[in-house]
């Protein structure tokens, strides 16, 4: 595999692995072959907070444990081999805004101008009710200084619809929320209890007809953002990695093509690039392409000469 994760800190209360271990096995892997490494956690952006940003070491310097400095040593690291690094489940911190002055350029070695943050929702009070930062207008300040920093910045996100007692009113914030943000990738799921959770002691649960209509609305909205963004994209040059070559169609239409993503993709929740002229590429490789074509979801390229 040309892509492995890494895991800097653990589910329930925060743990947040020694900077050190973390980086050797970054180190590790990048020796070992791997193109790009995926920093995933409960919450990347509190890294360290449960240690007070405690030094460690690697490679015998001192080296705090805290995001940006893990940000930091991973991007340059990632530059010495030549591989991605892209960070997710970021919480929008202000202290963020340090890892998105790092990042390098679209397709660049180094940490990707690529940021999965869960804003879960735009009410200000499901926000509360979910026990997560209820300052919608704030995040929207945050998300446009991204993009001030890195234009080239792409945004993932998750939300949630149908939490106990959404309201049409509070839905169509979400909407509202979202056609101003203009999010790059997004999912979106209808609520579901989960054991031990206290939003099951909720009140005024929301139907299980009205959760899918919304999730619907929300996903076509979405859409329609998402396919004007990829058709901007028609025309560019972009550095692409290769994860897979592959038969496409049958009989005379079968075509061998090369699935590959870039710097805006992350693996199995984003879009692809399918590159048509990619019998010759390898997976695990970098590719400059031409984007030729695109819809919802994916992009379609041709290999540069």
């Amino acid at each position: 595999r040309c892509t492995f994760c890494i895991i800097p800190s653990m589910r329930g209360d925060l743990v947040s692995r020694p900077i050190g271990e973390v980086m050797v096995e970054a180190e590790n892997l990048l020796k070992a072959g791997v193109r790009e490494l995926l920093v995933v956690s409960q919450d990347t952006s509190a890294y360290g907070v449960d240690v007070r940003s405690r030094t460690g070491f690697w490679r015998g310097r001192p080296l705090k444990t805290r995001m940006t400095e893990l940000a930091t040593a991973l991007a340059a690291l990632a530059v010495e081999y030549g591989a991605w690094v892209r960070l997710h489940y970021v919480y929008p911190y202000p202290h963020v805004d340090d890892s998105v002055a790092l990042m390098a350029a679209e397709g660049d070695a180094g940490l990707l101008p690529y940021l999965d943050v869960p804003f879960q929702h735009a009410s200000p009070r499901i926000l509360k009710l979910m026990k997560r930062p209820a300052a919608p207008e704030k995040l929207l300040d945050r998300v446009r200084a991204w993009r001030r920093a890195r234009p080239a910045l792409t945004i993932r996100s998750t939300f949630i619809v149908g939490f106990p007692g959404e309201t049409e009113q509070e839905f169509d914030e979400l909407l509202a929320f979202l056609a101003e943000a203009q999010l790059d990738r997004v999912g979106c799921f209808a609520y579901s209890p989960v054991v031990g959770a206290a939003a099951n002691a909720l009140p005024d649960p929301v139907a299980e007809e009205v959760k899918e209509e919304r999730r619907a609305r929300f996903m076509a909205t979405q859409a329609a953002i998402s396919a004007a963004k990829l058709a901007a994209k028609v025309g560019r040059t972009l550095d692409v990695l290769v994860d897979s070559v592959e038969a496409r169609g049958r009989g005379k239409a079968k075509q061998t093509v090369a699935l590959a993503r870039s710097a805006a993709d992350a693996p199995e929740i984003d879009g692809v690039v399918q590159i048509d002229d990619g019998v010759k590429l390898v997976p695990g490789q970098f590719a400059r392409v031409t984007i030729t074509g695109s819809d919802q979801h994916d992009l379609q390229a041709r290999v540069i000469a």
